[in-house]
Order: structure tokens, then C-alpha cells, then sequence
């Protein structure tokens, strides 16, 4: 008699497996990026460019937004 196994994959484990392919292949590029010249220097330049203009940029919405929503008076 031949014995069948069932594996069942529930929500939890697939999101589980699907974790560990996301977080296994983000290694993968970052070790890469890491050891190719150009794409690290490009790396650096985006992230540059993102502390210096597009993060202090939504935190000034972000500040404009909360204080709208407080009720204070324009300054």
C-alpha cells in the first residue's frame, strides 16, 4: 500500500517561507551591489541624495500636517 504524505501549507508558514526568499534575496543584492563599483557608488548617491532632500523633505510635511491637525494658529 502505498502511503501518501500531505503537506499542508497554512497562511502563517507561507508567509514564513515567503520571509525567508525575500530576506534571502535582499542579501544577495546587497552583497552584490556591495562588491560591484558602479552600482555601489550609485548606492551611495541615492542614499545621499535621499538624507539630503527627500527625508527632511516629508518630515517637514509630516510637521506641517501634525501641526495643522493640532488646531494651533498658523505661525
Amino acid at each position: 500500500m502505498t502511503r501518501v504524505l500531505r503537506f499542508l501549507m497554512t497562511n502563517d508558514r507561507a508567509e514564513q517561507v515567503a520571509n525567508v526568499v525575500i530576506a534571502t534575496a535582499a542579501i544577495g543584492v546587497v552583497f552584490y551591489v556591495v562588491r560591484t563599483p558602479p552600482l555601489r557608488r550609485l548606492a551611495w548617491r541615492l542614499t545621499v541624495t535621499a538624507l539630503t532632500g527627500a527625508i527632511p523633505a516629508w518630515i517637514g510635511r509630516e510637521v506641517q500636517h501634525a501641526w495643522a491637525e493640532s488646531g494651533q494658529r498658523e505661525i
